[in-house]
């Protein structure tokens, strides 16, 4: 099963060094029966792109309480053994953690197949998106368009092999 891992570049680099993602328990993303009947597709790489964009959403999350943190959204998309990641089901009609699964384990980088970055042409927005986070939370209009200008940015993909590259 392909899960996607959000993390921030200091969390890539700290993988990096570990040889793998954790500790656990993990949050992820999939494509869970939850996020099929919202996304309502048959199309696999459709589903697998809307897990992707809710794992960017929470790497987002993460950057934005991490003051410190590169404003590069990070997401490791890592294979995982069935039932290896599980999804929460008294959760599983929340819009906020659609396709949101655990994983009890670290995650050997090994099993990575890439890892998604933005571009650096996408820290402006993403910064301007991290501050408007609470904000949009809260229902502001303006704020919700402003992180929606993060989401505009596609993320890049790379080999594993290309993560020194990437950290800082």
């Amino acid at each position: 099963m392909r899960v996607y891992v959000p993390l921030t570049l200091s969390g890539l680099a700290a993988a990096h060094r570990a040889g793998e993602i954790g500790p656990g328990p993990l949050t992820a993303y999939a494509v869970t029966p939850a996020l099929r009947e919202w996304y309502v597709s048959d199309d696999i790489e459709e589903l697998e792109y809307a897990a992707l964009n809710r794992a960017a959403s929470a790497s987002l999350r993460m950057i934005a309480q991490n003051p410190d943190a590169v404003r590069r959204r990070v997401v490791v998309a890592v294979e995982v053994p069935d039932g290896a990641a599980v999804a929460d089901p008294d959760h599983s009609l929340d819009p906020s953690s659609l396709g949101e699964v655990r994983i009890a384990s670290p995650v050997a980088l090994a099993k990575a197949a890439a890892v998604h970055v933005d571009a650096d042409d996408a820290q402006k927005d993403v910064t301007a998106a991290a501050a408007a986070l609470g904000a949009a939370d809260h229902g502001d209009d303006d704020a919700q368009f402003t992180v929606d200008g993060a989401e505009d940015h596609e993320l890049l993909w790379f080999g594993i092999q290309e993560i020194p590259n990437l950290i800082p």
